[in-house]
């Protein structure tokens, strides 16, 4: 059960080798993050932290890059939650280009209370889940 996000590599994700350039996957990353919530879990940033004032920060990232991705690859970021607890979730990002394997990184968010500045219990609605939705 996983989640989808595709994007395309743009001239600002290169390097003058005309290579992604690292830091700009863990942008893509968090896009693709963005995705997720809105479109699996059905509760987009907007809402999340404007209506609801949560935030979902990274507070661990574990990434290993396999093959190097060019401007103009259409990368299909493929999120999957790999455990839930009150707070924190673990996810999976596997990052593929024609079904291969270019970047795979697992992430720890936690729910966020942002006035507070300090975790907060999942609402039911935003609990991450692994749902079979394409985006």
């Amino acid at each position: 059960m996983t989640f989808r996000s595709t994007q395309q590599v743009r001239f600002a994700h290169v390097d003058g080798a005309g290579i992604v350039f690292y830091p700009r996957y863990f942008e893509m990353l968090n896009a693709a993050i963005e995705d997720y919530f809105a479109h699996a879990v059905g509760v987009d940033f907007a809402e999340m932290h404007g209506d609801r004032g949560l935030g979902v920060p990274t507070v661990r990232l574990e990434a290993d890059f396999a093959t190097p991705s060019r401007l103009g690859d259409m990368l299909d970021f493929l999120v999957a939650p790999l455990r839930v607890g009150r707070s924190s979730a673990e996810m999976s990002v596997q990052v593929e280009c024609g079904g291969e394997l270019r970047f795979r990184a697992t992430v720890v968010l936690v729910c966020m209370n942002l006035k507070e500045g300090r975790s907060a219990e999942w609402p039911a609605d935003m609990r991450p889940k692994a749902l079979s939705v394409a985006a």
